[in-house]
């Protein structure tokens, strides 16, 4: 389950790039998302993850492109975003602590010491002169 969360981690990543969202639809398939065997996703996950590749391959390719390029090709904006959407969605669903399987020796990081007052954290206001 661990190489499904990291796919689904990139896939994640990919899609924050400054490219297009039908080429980060595309490269987030291709590099992450098509290395996801559907069985290695928790029984909660897998009717999503079903219909976004499905979502992902629903159209005939034309000569020199994949059903993937076809698929995200046809696709509206609305539903590239709503694809991408799904992508995060399940990575989130993957996040939870129920789905995570136990992680022994973990690390803990503490941010601050829960003995600190709430004052120690304030931030001053900035004040405008001219």
């Amino acid at each position: 389950m661990v190489r499904a969360w990291e796919s689904l981690h990139f896939a994640t990543l990919e899609l924050v790039r400054s490219a297009p969202i039908k080429q980060r639809l595309i490269s987030a398939y291709r590099r992450h998302l098509s290395l996801i065997p559907t069985d290695q996703l928790p029984g909660e996950i897998q009717e999503s993850f079903r219909h976004l590749m499905s979502s992902l391959h629903g159209v005939q390719p034309q000569r020199g492109e994949d059903a993937v390029a076809a698929s995200v090709r046809k696709m509206s904006n609305q539903e590239a975003d709503e694809c991408a959407s799904l992508i995060v969605e399940i990575f989130g669903l993957m996040c939870r602590p129920q789905l995570v399987p136990a992680r022994s020796g973990g690390a803990v990081v503490q941010l601050h010491s829960v003995e600190s007052p709430a004052a120690d954290f304030e931030v001053a206001g900035l004040i405008a002169s001219n």
